[in-house]
């Protein structure tokens, strides 16, 4: 056992590092289901089980994943100078990141998908509003996730300096979604996307989700090239916010050509906009977060 421990490089204090993180994540990631639920004012046990909504049950699914990937950035681990300040740390920057999920969720609904009532079509078990918004809380906390690497240390600035880049994050996601909604009225006659979405257009839904997400991994790049300093945050997220769009406009254009090469002969807008071809859709998804992915690993 002892030799075991020695080769995995195990000991106590990591686990006990680990089992403080453990217990803290899943507190928050129960209380997750619990602020959905009351956000969406409902009984999320009833929503779930009795009801069957589907769609409410992926918007959750969302939600716990996001502030799971948020979590991932607050853990110290042995680096941490004791156990109080590791509990400390995971409480605050979880806590934190749960609030900026749902102030982010808030943002998309008021700014980016502005037209629809998101709350009340799930509530009409619309999928793919579920989709779309399980998307935007990831993509929200992909990038909350690298701020959280970025910043150094547990004080106002640190928090001063996550907030700012979640409100530049935010505006990139809107951004994206306006260019796609011209996007998709210049391809079908001027329909709205929203409406589609709101129509329960499942396979633009997770099209429109691999955007979201690609283009929150093309905003974490940024954290690579701006060293944090609080003397300098200003002029930092600023960078960040141009480098943001760089990269944004970067991954959209090599997604485009991927796109091309591995769907040869096949018409997008025929299969996805005007067939609902779910399975071209997943492939388009998968797609786009693939280049991003690549790409964010290559500036790494």
């Amino acid at each position: 056992m002892n030799t075991l421990i020695e080769i995995t490089a195990l000991n106590q204090d990591l686990l006990t590092y680990l089992a403080i993180d453990l217990l803290i994540a899943i507190i928050l990631l129960g209380t997750m289901r619990f602020v959905s639920g009351l956000s969406a004012k409902v009984n999320t046990t009833e929503e779930l089980a009795k009801e069957d909504n589907f769609a409410f049950g992926i918007s959750v699914a969302g939600s716990v994943a996001a502030l799971g990937i948020v979590l991932t950035g607050a853990i110290t681990g042995e680096t941490a100078t004791s156990y109080l300040v590791e509990a400390v740390g995971m409480l605050a920057y979880g806590v934190f990141g749960l609030i900026l999920i749902k102030i982010g969720r808030i943002f998309h609904d008021k700014l980016a998908l502005n037209q629809l009532d998101k709350n009340a079509l799930i509530k009409e078990r619309n999928l793919s509003i579920g989709v779309v918004d399980a998307a935007g809380a990831i993509a929200t906390a992909i990038i909350i996730r690298a701020v959280l690497l970025w910043v150094d240390g547990l004080d106002l600035s640190t928090f001063i300096a996550i907030t700012s880049g979640f409100v530049v994050s935010q505006a990139i996601l809107v951004i994206v979604t306006r260019l796609k909604e011209r996007q998709y009225a210049k391809n079908n006659q001027d329909d709205s996307l929203q409406e589609a979405l709101s129509q329960g257009q499942l396979a633009i839904a997770i099209r429109y989700a691999g955007q979201m997400i690609s283009t929150a991994l093309a905003v974490t790049a940024a954290s690579y090239f701006f060293s944090y300093s609080p003397e300098t945050l200003v002029v930092n997220l600023l960078g960040w916010l141009i480098f943001g769009l760089v990269m944004t406009v970067l991954v959209a254009i090599l997604t485009s050509l991927a796109k091309r090469i591995i769907l040869w002969g096949i018409n997008l807008v025929e299969e996805v906009d005007q067939q609902h071809n779910i399975g071209v859709a997943s492939i388009e998804m998968a797609i786009s977060i693939s280049i991003a992915l690549i790409l964010t690993a290559l500036m790494a």
